[in-house]
């Protein structure tokens, strides 16, 4: 990067007293007890606290009573999420706390490249503006920054034990800046500060992959420790199984990569509507997955008739891909619908474990699935899921069901 003159940007790798080590001896003793209070916060009540919003406004709060001007704070932290790379929160004086999520792509690293975090994260130290003397050119914020009334800015690497590369700001108003004593406290309480966000965000990025992986009910039965072999709870709940139609034959002109191209585009269609409903998606299996809509209390046709929303509009959805030739050739789902009993919880051998529901009535309500192509019907619901509805649903006739003793009578929604 270019040179500027020191007044514009004082970092370690010029010999500034503002920036050294050592400035934070200088601090006397009454200080040195309020900035240990700062970091026993920042380890306890601010590490536990669920709303990071609140954190930076009780950081704010807190180094205006240690006489540290501060004006506007912001973080940055890479996450391992499937739908973006980082979260951006903000705090200002005037607006409170603000989130942003920022995408993955080459949008986002051009605009990272040309970013403070970038600077700091290459260098590894500590860089203060002057904004004054800083020009427009020299980082993308400094204009915002500017037009927003702020005097100086300090920007902070903050590197994680995972190896990812993270930082938070200050920025502030007054004219003086933070001043040396305002930096030697930021000094003193950055390893616990940096201690704090670590803990937060491994904590957020552990619930982020489980919720991913395994669902938004059993990432929290598991982190509430539901983590042993044959740990299960029963449930009542409706069943929705919904697989692809001769993907076997569409997915056989594709490459891998277009396979799952065609995958993703076909789940964009079923998922949403099924999360929209509230039913939580337990299993994804090839070109099929499995979801189920749990009862609340007695009331068990509410989870039915969010089923058949989620599975009316799927199929509904799919159409409207068909018609504007999201597939490599057209596609046409079957959902199956039932409604029972399953044991929901772990399953598996050794260390590795599945948390899903198992049960007669799941196998069921897979079995019927496989009449969607016989029948030529997109929907299928079996009567016990019928039985739970409020309309009277259209009956089809009475099917023997592999591995079932009795016949099963199946219907389809009401035409």
């Amino acid at each position: 990067m270019p040179d500027l003159p020191s007044a514009a940007i004082l970092s370690e790798d010029r010999p500034s007293p503002l920036l050294r080590d050592g400035a934070a001896a200088d601090l006397d003793p009454a200080l040195v007890a309020e900035v240990a209070a700062l970091d026993n916060w920042l380890l306890g009540e601010a590490a536990r606290t669920d709303d990071a919003g609140e954190v930076l406004a009780g950081l704010a709060e807190r180094l205006d009573g240690l006489g540290v001007p501060v004006d506007r704070i912001t973080t940055a932290i890479e996450v391992l999420h499937s739908e973006y790379a980082g979260v951006g929160r903000f705090w200002t004086r005037e607006e409170g706390a603000a989130v942003r999520l920022f995408p993955h792509g080459d949008k986002f690293e051009a605009i990272y490249r040309d970013s403070p975090f970038a600077y700091v994260h290459q260098t590894r130290q500590w860089l203060l503006l002057d904004l004054a003397e800083t020009p427009d050119e020299r980082f993308n914020i400094v204009p915002d920054l500017k037009a927003e009334g702020y005097r100086h800015y300090l920007c902070v690497p903050i590197f994680f034990t995972n190896g990812t590369d993270n930082g938070i700001t200050f920025a502030t108003r007054a004219a003086e800046g933070f001043g040396a004593r305002g930096l030697a406290v930021l000094r003193r309480i950055m390893p616990a500060l940096a201690a704090a966000m670590e803990i937060r965000a491994v904590n957020r990025r552990l619930a982020d992959v489980l919720r991913i992986y395994v669902g938004d009910e059993p990432r929290r039965a598991i982190l509430s420790g539901t983590i042993r072999r044959g740990e299960v709870s029963r449930i009542r709940s409706a069943i929705l199984f919904a697989d692809m139609r001769n993907y076997a034959g569409i997915s056989s002109h594709l490459t891998p990569e277009g396979a799952v191209e065609l995958l993703n585009a076909y789940f964009d269609c079923i998922v949403p509507p099924v999360e929209a409903e509230g039913g939580e998606i337990l299993k994804y299996m090839g070109d099929g997955l499995l979801a189920i809509f749990r009862d609340v209390g007695d009331d068990t046709g509410g989870a039915a008739y969010s089923a058949l929303t989620a599975a009316l509009q799927a199929v509904a959805r799919v159409e409207t891909a068909n018609g504007e030739r999201r597939f490599p050739s057209p596609v046409a789902v079957g959902i199956a619908l039932h409604h029972g009993e399953a044991a929901y919880g772990n399953v598996g051998a050794g260390e590795r474990l599945d948390f899903t529901v198992i049960g007669r009535d799941v196998n069921l309500a897979s079995r019927i699935a496989g009449f969607n192509k016989t029948l030529g019907e997109p929907i299928l619901m079996s009567q016990a899921f019928a039985e739970h509805l409020w309309s009277s649903p259209d009956p089809l006739g009475a099917f023997a069901i592999d591995g079932f003793d009795e016949e099963t009578t199946l219907y389809r929604p009401a035409m």
